[in-house]
């Protein structure tokens, strides 16, 4: 689930599920991932439950657009339907 910290109503009910996990009863393979930003409504429970991680971005506007042009793969760079506008 992304962006939790937008969802601020829904929070009570993500507590209420992930408390219900029981171990025993699923697969070894499955994994919830959420991201979300700082926000005092984020369940703690569900915090404690899980492994945290954080990802901080690059300091200053250069290395922000290096990380992200880097992170596209040459196919999706040659897929652009309209590649003459954008050069």
């Amino acid at each position: 689930l992304q962006n939790c910290h937008l969802a601020d109503s829904w929070m009570s009910t993500l507590e209420g599920i992930v408390e219900r996990f029981n171990p025993e009863l699923m697969k070894r393979e499955f994994r919830l991932w959420l991201t979300s930003m700082p926000t005092p409504k984020f369940p703690v429970s569900v915090l404690q439950a899980g492994i945290k991680m954080t990802n901080e971005p690059p300091k200053g506007l250069r290395a922000n657009v290096m990380r992200s042009y880097l992170s596209f793969s040459d196919e999706f760079l040659s897929s652009c339907s309209q590649p003459d506008a954008y050069k």
